[in-house]
């Protein structure tokens, strides 16, 4: 029992402290993850209060956010987007990654880091700081509206590829201490049967399992964080990481229509986790001597020098010119949240010292820091640092993306599958079938999923009950919102509750909602609908039409 008491009092410390602190850092304009990171630092015996002594309760409860992180990461990776990619982001994707581990390799082993007998604190320094925040970089840009133009693309690219290379050396890094073939046939064997039975299972199996969850939208999400659980546990039976088994699970089910919904689901919940994980983190930073602050500025140093000499020239020979190059180059210059991981599992096989280990921290919070002015002002910095140049070319200033040759424009979005949007989708098809392309239908149930989609239509999986799903799918950037069910047949949430979340969603967008009673349609216009549509009261239009209300009898 005072082991428990001592838990939850810990886990209580935690989130307290993380609140304050992220509290504080919303107030300064910096990430939230600082924040965090901050909490554990006033918690921690080294440097703050001395208020949770024994670290390991707390890391015991950040072990699930980790392995819930990593889950939602892999969900988040859809291979089929990686394939249409194209070729020149493929190149920018390798050719980043390789240049800035060669570099990493060079300019530490000059530092003095070592790689060999048992010590592999080259190798790690030279791959962390190869990687890029995709939470940080994600949320800024989005902020920003820079996800769609260029620069955006290719940092999202580049990400993408990031990640991928994240999950390679995650799979070796059970057997770095033993370099042998044998040590490499393990890992890669072991890797491709996790993989193999993940997408068998996902294919064969799940498929059919989430299509019959479906209508219970928290049967979905509970199946999925199952077999988050289930492939953690494979992993670890094959000699890896519980958390590569989580990433893997991920991307296994990424390209179900339900994984939008499942990412909206589970946030709440990895967010209590993670939050944990980095406060574990800040009570690990240890007193920023002079021995620990040198170094971690020179990594600050390589990491914007090397993005700048790896990306650069490859957009420019790839013909995107110096502009997008040096702003794909500063929103890419911070250490990654993966490298976090990636330490944390190498402390566990030992691989590095503790002295990295905290340089490396230290690092990753300075570029954190320094990264949210620099994407901010990315654009006056580009243009800055293209001034010596004789033609600087520096291009547009950014704008929103034009849509990419050949890919469908659907913006307008039917919210709920009943009667009035099987009526809009049978009069789609008989009078106006040059709309069919442009509409996507969001609803819960698979089987009229199916039917839809046999139709020529664009069904995507989401539950109006959690409209954070809708923000997940996209759907910010439609010209048409249409809810075609009213209070009544809505679960779990309410028309008016729904529209004020749709116009923050789609501030520019003509919404649509359907009401039950005239005075709905004056609430929901309050809340932010353009229009509202009475059905009762269209239909009695109608009737007095027919008995000849409208004009003289006959």
């Amino acid at each position: 029992m005072p082991h428990d008491v001592t838990l939850l009092r810990d886990i209580a410390l935690g989130i307290v402290f993380a609140v304050i602190a992220g509290h504080v850092a919303r107030l300064l304009g910096q990430p939230l993850i600082l924040g965090y990171i901050a909490g554990g630092v006033l918690l921690s015996p080294r440097i703050g209060f001395g208020l949770v002594q024994s670290e390991a309760s707390i890391e015991l409860i950040s072990e699930i956010g980790l392995i819930l992180l990593l889950f939602i990461i892999g969900l988040e990776i859809d291979l089929r987007e990686i394939r249409r990619l194209g070729r020149s982001l493929v190149v920018l994707g390798v050719g980043q990654f390789s240049v800035d581990a060669l570099l990493g390799l060079a300019v530490f082993a000059g530092l003095g880091y070592r790689w060999g007998s048992g010590n592999f604190d080259l190798l790690y320094l030279a791959i962390v700081a190869a990687l890029s925040s995709t939470l940080i970089v994600v949320k800024l840009l989005r902020d920003k509206f820079e996800l769609k133009v260029l620069s955006g693309r290719l940092t999202l690219g580049v990400l993408v590829f990031q990640d991928l290379w994240a999950i390679l050396f995650m799979a070796l890094q059970p057997h770095l201490a033993d370099p042998g073939l044998l040590g490499i046939v393990q890992s890669i064997a072991g890797s491709a049967v996790l993989v193999a039975v993940a997408f068998l299972a996902s294919r064969y199996l799940l498929a059919g399992l989430f299509e019959a969850a479906a209508a219970r939208p928290e049967l979905v999400l509970l199946s999925a964080v199952a077999w988050c659980f289930i492939m953690s546990g494979v992993a670890e039976r094959l000699g890896l990481s519980r958390e590569m088994g989580a990433l893997i699970a991920g991307v296994s089910i990424s390209a179900f229509p339900y994984g939008a919904d499942v990412i909206a689901k589970i946030t709440g919940v990895r967010d209590f986790f993670v939050t944990l994980f980095f406060v574990a983190l800040g009570m690990n930073v240890p007193l920023p001597t002079l021995a620990i602050l040198g170094p971690a500025f020179l990594i600050v140093a390589f990491v914007f020098v090397s993005r700048l000499v790896a990306v650069v020239p490859l957009v420019y020979v790839l013909g995107d010119g110096l502009y997008a190059g040096l702003v794909t180059a500063l929103n890419l210059a911070q250490i990654s949240e993966f490298s976090l991981v990636i330490l944390k599992l190498g402390s566990e096989y030992g691989h590095i010292s503790p002295h990295v280990n905290a340089v490396v921290l230290t690092a990753m919070i300075l570029t954190s820091l320094i990264s949210t002015y620099v994407i901010g002002a990315n654009d006056r910095l580009a243009r800055l640092l293209l001034r010596p140049f004789a033609r600087p070319g520096p291009g547009p200033a950014p704008a929103a993306e034009p849509e990419a040759p050949g890919r469908v424009r659907r913006d307008i979005v039917l919210l709920g599958h009943f009667r009035i949007a099987q009526a809009v989708l049978d009069l789609v098809e008989q009078r106006a079938p040059h709309l069919k392309e442009r509409i996507t239908l969001i609803d819960y149930h698979a089987t009229r999923g199916r039917t839809i989609l046999a139709r020529g239509f664009h069904w995507q999986y989401g539950d109006l009950a959690n409209p954070d799903t809708l923000e997940h799918l996209g759907i910010e950037h439609a010209r048409f919102i249409v809810t075609t069910i009213s209070d009544t047949f809505l679960k779990g949430i309410s028309t008016r509750r729904l529209v004020a979340h749709l116009r923050r969603l789609a501030p520019t967008a003509i919404i649509v909602m359907t009401g039950e009673e005239r005075d709905d349609a004056e609430d929901l216009q309050r809340g932010g609908a353009d229009h509202v549509l009475i059905p009762g009261e269209i239909t009695g239009e109608r009737l007095i039409e027919i008995l000849g209300g409208n004009g003289p009898a006959r």
